[in-house]
C-alpha cells in the first residue's frame, strides 16, 4: 500500500523549481521576479548575477535549479529555455516586539515569501520572428 503516483500539471516542455521561506517581503521579492519574466534563461541568470538586490542571489539559485530540472528531469534544451513564470507568494509572519518611549511598544512584522518558478522550453516557430526584421523595416519591404 503506497500513495498513488502525484498526477503532473505541468506541461511536458516545462519544468519548476520552488523556494520556500525566502527571508524577504512578498512584495520586494515580487520586483526581483518580475525582471526574469519572459526571458531567455541565459539572460534571466545574468541579470540576477549582476542585480545589486540582495535577494537576486537566491532567486538565481532558484532559477538554476529549475533549468537543471529541466536538463536532468525531462531531457530540455537548456538553450532554448525561457522563464515562463515567476510568482511569489506570502509566507509566515514573524512578529516582534520594539521598545519606544515612554514604556510603549511597537510591533515589527518580519515576512517570509514563496517563489515558484517555471521554465518552458521555446519552440522553434517561436524564435523565428524575434530573430527577423523590425516592424518598421517589414512595412518599408
Amino acid at each position: 500500500m503506497s500513495k498513488p503516483k502525484h498526477i503532473r500539471t505541468l506541461a511536458d516542455t516545462e519544468a519548476q523549481a520552488i523556494a520556500r521561506n525566502i527571508r524577504v517581503s512578498p512584495r520586494k521579492l515580487n520586483l526581483v521576479a518580475a525582471t526574469i519574466r519572459n526571458q531567455p534563461a541565459g539572460k534571466a541568470i545574468a541579470a540576477l548575477t549582476f542585480s545589486r538586490r540582495r535577494i537576486a542571489q537566491q532567486v538565481k539559485k532558484a532559477l538554476e535549479s529549475a533549468v537543471a530540472n529541466a536538463e536532468n528531469n525531462h531531457q530540455l534544451d537548456v538553450d532554448k529555455l525561457v522563464v515562463k513564470t515567476a510568482e511569489v507568494g506570502k509566507s509566515i509572519v514573524m512578529k516582534r516586539f520594539h521598545a519606544r518611549g515612554r514604556g510603549r511598544s511597537a510591533r515589527v512584522e518580519k515576512f517570509f515569501s514563496h517563489l515558484k518558478i517555471v521554465v518552458a522550453e521555446r519552440a522553434e516557430a517561436e524564435e523565428a520572428p524575434k530573430a527577423g526584421k523590425n516592424s518598421k523595416e517589414q512595412k518599408a519591404a
